[in-house]
């Protein structure tokens, strides 16, 4: 079966691609049209401050299968600050915004932790008031996650953003409400403990992400990651798990259909 025949078959959605940024800026539309052309139907742009959730929107306005959240990612708490109430909850009622984040935890940047599950903190009673999915950004920082996930009971649940993990904790995020994200990590032979927790999941709790321009796949080090590696993490995921490309696609679109609520 040829590539164009199997695009036409597939329907993935990249639940987590920076699109918005600058170095998409030149070939923008032509970097969509060809998404479109692999199965890629749609993709979801994450808020990392709040100068950049308006220009997101403006994107999913121009670009049919776009959406985007509203959220201040931890690399951003000592440049930047969460607007009012009022204010947020306004930019999260945009028809095309679906999500509240992304937002989290690292313990690998110079923010103090203590600012950070602050912030975090407000995201998680946004979240729940407007029972909205969060995405969540993880960075060995498990133990605290969990423990603020737990505390709020999110009604949306949401999905942990590139989880690298053990099958323990897998388990753990699916049993709280979360999806799994699952990205170019998956392409990478030594990280062997991650693909086992993802060959251990149910497809049913995995979403597709790239993280573009970011995590590029193995042997792509170095480059600008695309919106177009998710064809490539589709097949690797199905490799994994022993299913076929069109399994993958199908259910792994319809779980961030599911959580998005589109």
């Amino acid at each position: 079966m040829s590539a164009t025949v199997i695009s036409k078959l597939l329907s993935l959605f990249d639940s987590h691609c920076h699109f918005d940024f600058d170095v998409f800026a030149d070939n923008r539309k032509s970097l969509w049209a060809q998404c479109q052309a692999k199965g890629i139907r749609q993709l979801l742009i994450p808020g990392v401050e709040p100068n950049q959730w308006s220009n997101a929107q403006s994107l999913c306005e121009q670009y049919q299968g776009v959406y985007t959240a509203c959220g201040l990612h931890p690399w951003w708490v000592d440049k930047a600050q969460l607007p009012s109430s009022e204010k947020w909850q306004e930019m999260l009622n945009h028809p095309q915004c679906v999500a509240v984040g992304e937002c989290g935890l690292d313990r690998e940047i110079n923010a103090p932790l203590d600012k950070q599950i602050s912030i975090f903190e407000q995201h998680l009673v946004m979240a729940t008031q407007l029972e909205l999915p969060v995405i969540v950004h993880v960075r060995n920082t498990h133990n605290e996650t969990i423990r603020l996930l737990k505390k709020y009971h999110l009604p949306s649940g949401g999905v942990i953003h590139g989880f690298t993990g053990s099958k323990e904790l897998a388990m753990t995020y699916w049993q709280m409400g979360f999806y799994l994200g699952v990205g170019g990590s998956i392409t990478y032979p030594r990280a062997k403990k991650t693909i086992a927790a993802i060959r251990h999941m149910p497809l049913e709790s995995l979403l597709l992400e790239t993280d573009a321009p970011d995590m590029p796949l193995c042997g792509r080090q170095g480059q600008t990651n695309s919106p177009l590696s998710l064809v490539d993490i589709a097949y690797s995921l199905a490799f994994i798990k022993g299913v076929t490309l069109e399994q993958v696609a199908r259910i792994t679109a319809q779980n961030s259909r599911l959580l998005f609520g589109i």
